[in-house]
């Protein structure tokens, strides 16, 4: 305001994208933030023509978040993270360059490559109907099994990178038609320890899929079958094991979170956060306080 500017820029990665993006729709409201959860028709109460325009120029390839009509900020007092949700908060223009994500280390690559992926997986598994978003979520997964250990393994492999960010952009809008208990746990678990959200998400992965498989066993296997992947559902389920192994993501929460340590009171509350969750009502199988605790368990054991 002060510097009359009539725009903003977001540039960097999913949580900066977020920030900017909340920077030019908060800068011209008067009540807090949290008002504007995504809840019902809470994004009515903004003031539209306040909202200053966005530019979007991603930085790495997973969140998606530059073709994504909200942002994601975690509310300090509480340890959760909060969905913002408007239609303006849609950036008009999104600069999508390859060859600004090919500073990303290899760790950095393969958590937000593995976000992109959750993004498409879950929106493919949530119950509903949606075709478009179901192909576009199909092909973002195939193009994640390609491309992702090959930008791992060559952060200057711009055919790679270009093809993960596309990826990233395919996921963020296939996921409006729902996400499911991979990142109702993630989100959690990102508040409280502060874990990067692809790579939560990655470890969660498997347990997940294992636990929604009676939902989503032909679905998957029609995936796989698209994918390339031989074996069905099984057969995807090791595909996704061998993609974290190769791209060194840890098997278990532990190897992710150094001196994790979680008694039955700090279980019981990541359970009781996944399930009021945003992204819960999307999963396939009805996530439950018991079921949330059972897979937080497995991904602490390593258990699928």
């Amino acid at each position: 305001k002060k510097g009359k500017h009539d725009g903003v820029i977001a540039f960097g990665g999913g949580s900066a994208l977020d920030l900017g993006k909340l920077i030019a729709f908060q800068a011209g409201q008067t009540r807090p933030v949290w008002d504007f959860e995504d809840i019902g028709d809470w994004w009515t109460r903004a003031n539209s023509d306040a909202i200053a325009p966005i530019i979007a120029v991603p930085t790495t390839a997973g969140t998606g978040s530059e073709v994504g009509r909200a942002g994601v900020i975690t509310n300090e007092a509480t340890h959760t993270k909060k969905v913002i949700f408007h239609p303006k908060l849609l950036p008009a223009i999104v600069i999508a360059d390859p060859e600004l994500s090919v500073g990303m280390p290899p760790f950095i690559t393969a958590g937000t490559g593995m976000d992109a992926l959750a993004h498409c997986l879950e929106a493919y598994c949530a119950p509903g109907y949606h075709p478009m978003a179901d192909g576009i979520a199909v092909e973002g997964i195939r193009l994640v099994f390609e491309n992702l250990p090959k930008a791992f393994a060559n952060g200057k492999d711009l055919v790679a990178r270009a093809h993960m960010m596309s990826a990233a952009a395919m996921g963020a809008a296939a996921f409006q038609k729902g996400l499911g208990a991979i990142h109702s746990l993630s989100h959690p678990i990102g508040a409280l320890y502060d874990s990067h959200h692809g790579m939560t998400n990655a470890v969660f992965m498997p347990y997940v899929l294992a636990f929604n498989r009676e939902a989503i066993d032909e679905r998957i296997a029609r995936l796989a079958a698209y994918c390339g992947i031989k074996g069905g559902f099984d057969g995807f389920a090791k595909a996704i094991v061998k993609l974290r192994k190769e791209l060194k993501v840890p098997h278990a929460l532990p190897g992710l979170i150094k001196g994790l340590d979680m008694d039955k009171k700090r279980k019981a509350l990541i359970a009781d956060m996944a399930v009021v969750d945003p992204t819960a009502g999307g999963n396939p199988v009805k996530l439950t306080k018991k079921a949330a605790l059972t897979l937080l368990e497995n991904a602490i054991a390593g258990s699928v």
